[in-house]
């Protein structure tokens, strides 16, 4: 009897191979498992659509929000800082350039700030069910680029209507550098936020910081004003932030002004690689432990 008994039980290795899913510790900084989000595809394919969905859900106007925000941010900017303040904008129509910026400037805000409140946010659910905490972010990065498109494709209609009533706009070969731009915007919103996610499990302070700081940061942009506005004195300051080559080149690539550096761009790249590195770092550390904390 305990040998028929010891012949059905199969070996631990037997065992092991049966489960189609082994849940085991992070072991080190480097152990980031970013396979597993391919694996888990669909699971962010259905944030992406809840976070699209439920954004505007029971609003009068629902999706038409995304339409209509751009157009009242860039009506706002025209007012104030184009016929008030009387900012140049290098002889383009003001309403023109100060939506190419608000089209970038928003989707990168909207991926830091969202971002940045990861595990405060989904504390409920990343108790209940396991799932790689990452999910959540890039559904987050995702869900914002629709936005981004319906936006895009407002400044593309717009930029057709003041080019056949004579704008002076000349878009160039450059506007191929768009997926790139678009990359770069990503992965500097969600490195900054997964590094703020990871730090407000201790820090809370963070929390009430990042809408306000990234505020700050788009007047250390080029979105309401040209960088040939900037004396040259500081003019490296502002080159200093990694976003100021983004602005800068997809105004250049679909107004035909300003100017396009491959060198301010690809400091644009490292910066941002080495930021998302940083937060990877971050954010799977802190993944092991926040239920702890939060």
């Amino acid at each position: 009897m305990k040998a028929r008994e010891r012949e059905e039980l199969p070996s631990h290795q037997t065992r092991d191979e049966q489960w189609t899913l082994i849940i085991r510790p992070q072991r080190g900084w480097l152990d980031l498992r970013l396979d597993q989000l391919w694996r888990y595809r669909d699971l962010v394919m259905l944030f992406v659509w809840r976070d699209f969905v439920a954004q505007y859900k029971q609003t009068i106007l629902g999706p038409l929000w995304h339409i209509i925000q751009p157009l009242l941010t860039t009506l706002t900017f025209t007012v104030i800082f184009g016929r008030v303040a009387q900012l140049p904008t290098d002889g383009l129509p003001q309403f023109l350039f100060y939506m190419a910026g608000t089209v970038i400037w928003s989707y990168f805000a909207a991926c830091a700030t969202t971002t940045s409140d990861t595990f405060i946010a989904n504390a409920g659910i990343f108790g209940k069910v396991y799932f790689p905490r990452l999910v959540m972010p890039i559904s987050v990065l995702l869900s914002k680029l629709i936005s981004f498109a319906i936006q895009f494709g407002i400044f593309l209609a717009l930029l057709l209507l003041f080019a056949v009533r004579g704008a002076p706009v000349r878009p160039n070969a450059w506007v191929l550098l768009t997926p790139i731009l678009l990359l770069i915007m990503a992965g500097l919103g969600l490195g900054f936020g997964i590094i703020v996610s990871a730090l407000t499990t201790r820090y809370r302070d963070l929390r009430f910081l990042v809408a306000f700081g990234v505020q700050l940061l788009m007047y250390a942009t080029p979105v309401i004003y040209p960088l040939s506005a900037i004396p040259d004195r500081y003019r490296i300051l502002i080159g200093a932030n990694p976003m100021a080559p983004v602005i800068e080149s997809f105004r250049f690539a679909y107004l035909g002004t300003g100017t396009v550096s491959m060198g301010h761009l690809f400091y644009s790249f490292g910066f941002m690689a080495l930021l998302l590195f940083v937060g990877l770092l971050l954010f799977t550390r802190v993944e092991r432990t926040f239920m702890d904390t939060v």
